[in-house]
């Protein structure tokens, strides 16, 4: 079992040092991040705790999964490893044109 915990369900009014407090009665938390919407920076309601060793990491999933932060019940899990993501050619966003768009359609 890794360090890394995955933690859903939190309020959006919750912070960094709302959950590092939390996670401190299972151990040394060694970092926190909360994800957040690109555009807005606004909360997605859930976020990223490491702790410092993989013991704690279990202890905080048995003693925090299902308890009340905010007056929300949090879900707490051990992290999944993040997927790879796919580079495409051109390194953006690639139009292709549709029906009646592009040379040579709907002209005569």
């Amino acid at each position: 079992m890794g360090r890394e915990l995955y933690v859903g369900s939190i309020s959006f009014d919750a912070g960094e040092e709302d959950l590092r407090v939390l996670f401190t009665v299972s151990g040394t938390v060694s970092a926190v991040h909360i994800i957040t919407d690109p555009v807005t920076g606004k909360s997605k309601g859930c976020a990223y705790v490491k702790m410092s060793t993989a013991d704690e990491a279990k202890d905080a999933i048995a003693s925090l999964d299902g308890a009340l932060l905010l007056g929300r019940i949090i879900t707490v899990s051990e992290a999944k490893p993040q997927k790879p993501k796919l580079q495409q050619p051109g390194g953006g966003y690639q139009r292709k044109p549709g029906p009646g768009k592009g040379p040579g359609r709907g002209r005569k």
